[in-house]
């Protein structure tokens, strides 16, 4: 009989594994701290399993969901900015939904999708940081960065996000002579990474002493180094905002489960984890880690309207391209 019975729990334990529910969420790479404690929360809370599949940068997973259009294997795609999110909508990957819990987000500004195909968890302010001891001068405007050679790690905006969120910001300022100040940045151009990632690992080593980032990253330095051992620069032409959110797929088998884990996002459980693990500001009222006092906050915002982008970004990339390429 107690064979039976352990026999009978074996059974029991495998059946609940085999069909409980399973969520496939697509990630770029730098977002796999969800896998580390957070994720799992949400399992524990919906008596389900959730499948983190990492595909290189926010660029790589758009292109990923146009692959898989016809036949999707994702529920829910998270990283895609303002741009990637228009593009995405365009192309009909997604779904519209509006969270329950939407009302938690704390400035209405950073819901960039009024439909709500796609629904913001972070936001950050695009910025230049740079190591002192190898620019020593005052930066101030983005002609400065011209006069650095080989310099300056950026990202190919044709796959980044944040190089991406770089070229709309030279749009921003530069308007239809962007072109112009390209070929005057190209020489300060050592390298053109495909990742965020990528680029943080070739600045931390040395190769080059500036690279496109973000504006908390000298908190990220005060945090690791006890030091402000980057400098954040942002110009003075101003300051342009990424805002990222998150989507349902177009075709998922698992809508009520994608809908439970677009609300979880707007909850403290995954918003607190965001200062410290993904340096972005989290779009709810959670409390700020101390060290968030070093973040440069800009004394002026740039944007582009949505649909601007959507109607232009494709050409803008391949003029982009035919630049450096």
């Amino acid at each position: 009989m107690k064979k039976f019975l352990a026999m009978l729990g074996v059974i029991v334990v495998l059946l609940s594994f085999a069909f409980s529910e399973e969520l496939t969420v697509y990630v770029y790479e730098s977002l796999s701290w969800i896998e580390e404690g957070t994720i799992q929360k949400f399992e524990k809370m919906n008596d389900c399993e959730v499948k983190v599949v990492k595909l290189g940068d926010a660029g790589n997973v758009l292109t990923r969901l146009v692959l898989e259009k016809k036949n999707p294997r994702a529920d829910v795609v998270i990283g895609l900015d303002q741009s990637l999110a228009a593009k995405a909508v365009e192309e009909d990957l997604l779904i519209p939904y509006t969270p329950k819990n939407i009302e938690n987000v704390k400035d209405k500004a950073l819901i960039f999708d009024p439909e709500y195909y796609v629904v913001p968890y972070d936001y950050g302010v695009i910025a230049i940081i740079y190591d002192p001891e190898n620019i020593q001068e005052e930066l101030v405007s983005f002609e400065d960065l011209t006069k650095y050679k080989n310099s300056l790690i950026i990202q190919d905006p044709r796959a980044s996000s944040t190089g991406q969120a770089f070229l709309l910001w030279t749009i921003a300022v530069y308007g239809n002579e962007w072109k112009d100040f390209w070929e005057r940045l190209m020489p300060a151009i050592l390298t053109v990474s495909p990742s965020w990632d990528d680029s943080f690992a070739k600045f931390e080593i040395g190769e080059a002493p500036m690279m496109v980032s973000y504006a908390t990253d000298s908190a990220y330095s005060q945090y690791y180094y006890g030091s402000s051992k980057y400098k954040v620069f942002i110009p003075k032409e101003g300051a342009y905002v990424q805002i990222e959110g998150a989507g349902i797929v177009k075709g998922t088998d698992n809508l009520d489960l994608a809908q439970k884990f677009i609300e979880f996002m707007l909850t403290e459980d995954f918003q607190k984890e965001i200062p410290l693990k993904q340096w972005m500001f989290p779009v709810i009222d959670v409390e700020l880690p101390e060290v968030y006092q070093y973040a440069v906050v800009p004394e002026k915002i740039l944007t582009i309207p949505a649909q601007e982008i959507s109607n232009n970004l494709e050409r803008w990339l391949k003029e982009w391209e035919a630049l450096l390429y």
